[in-house]
């Protein structure tokens, strides 16, 4: 059975990669940018493959099964519209949107076309962190306590959207994804210090009910790579370093203990794991492509990048009050106003 027909829209600094997969999978048709010169490279790479300016052409075309848009953030919303109103299968890059209610469109659409809507929140699509979801579900780390997240890099700046909506979505979509629920309330601090309003660093905490925490450390202004995430469990404790060139998952079985009425550290075995090294990205286009063929739910949909987005839009609110507490509540309270 051959592959479904994808268009990728967007070919810059990722839409390229994604372009990459879908065409060693076989199911790339059509390559759709404003950039000429990003086209023209795109074209000597797959010749075989439709370029165009026009996203409407990739639109009019019936073969095309699914649509991947990998344009700049501010046009997500946009053009996963207009895809989805044309019954196009949809598998955006994140963010979903840059406003929840804009999101929540997207979603009802999807479900009233009868069509599939797909977000890129790469990393459920890790092998390690799948691995690691299955050892937190099974209560190997104990009762969660505190989870903390570093995305930290020099560069890739952007100019449409700021450090929170461009590195954090990932984090938000593991710690989500882990703990099972969202949380009550969020708060963000951050700098701008590149362009005025657009911050660089930010610092958001999640607060979770039954005293569960979070905070996500990201900026693109750091000396150095670095994207760990830490799992504090009442039993172990896990760490995902996903910029290490071995030894990515590690569970500690390191805690705290009591004795005399005195906390004492316990230090005890450290273990590696390992699984098959797949390339994520490679995983979710093809879980995409499974979707398209067997009308199946993604991993990744819709429903649960709302869950994401609606915690970005709290933590942006929160940034603009310098840093108060902003209640999820509200979030769905200014939609239904």
């Amino acid at each position: 059975m051959s592959p479904p027909h994808i268009a990728v829209v967007g070919c810059g600094y990722w839409g390229k990669n994604l372009a990459r997969n879908f065409a060693q999978l076989r199911a790339l048709r059509w390559i759709s940018d404003t950039n000429d010169v990003a086209l023209k490279e795109q074209s000597k790479l797959y010749p075989d493959v439709k370029i165009t300016r026009r996203f409407e052409e990739v639109l009019e075309d019936e073969l095309i099964h699914g649509v991947v848009i990998a344009t700049p953030a501010a046009a997500h919303y946009a053009h996963a519209r207009e895809a989805l109103l044309k019954g196009k299968d949809v598998f955006v890059e994140k963010p979903l949107s840059l406003r929840y209610a804009e999101g929540q469109e997207l979603v009802a659409l999807a479900e009233s076309k009868g069509v599939i809507l797909m977000v890129g929140h790469i990393l459920e699509y890790h092998p390690a962190v799948k691995l690691l979801k299955g050892i937190v579900q099974r209560g190997e780390l104990g009762r969660l306590w505190y989870i903390y997240s570093n995305r930290l890099n020099l560069g890739k700046v952007r100019q449409e959207e700021n450090i929170l909506w461009s590195f954090a979505p990932h984090d938000i979509s593991i710690i989500l994804s882990l703990v099972g629920r969202e949380p009550t309330a969020v708060s963000a601090h951050g700098g701008s210090y590149l362009q005025s309003g657009i911050a660089d660093v930010t610092v958001t905490t999640l607060l979770f009910e039954d005293g569960i925490k979070a905070h996500i450390f990201v900026s693109w202004l750091h000396p150095y790579k670095e994207q760990k995430l830490v799992i504090i469990g009442e039993h172990k404790m896990a760490v995902f370093d996903d910029t290490a060139r071995e030894g990515k998952l590690r569970i500690y079985d390191k805690g705290i203990e009591w004795k005399s009425g005195l906390p004492v550290p316990r230090q005890t075995a450290e273990t590696t794991l390992f699984f098959e090294e797949s390339e994520p990205l490679r995983l979710e286009c093809e879980h995409f492509l499974d979707c398209i063929r067997d009308r199946t739910r993604p991993l990744t949909d819709g429903v649960s990048a709302l869950k994401v987005l609606k915690v970005l839009e709290a933590s942006h609110l929160s940034l603009e009050r310098m840093g108060e507490p902003v209640s999820l509540d509200e979030i769905e309270a200014g939609v239904r106003r």
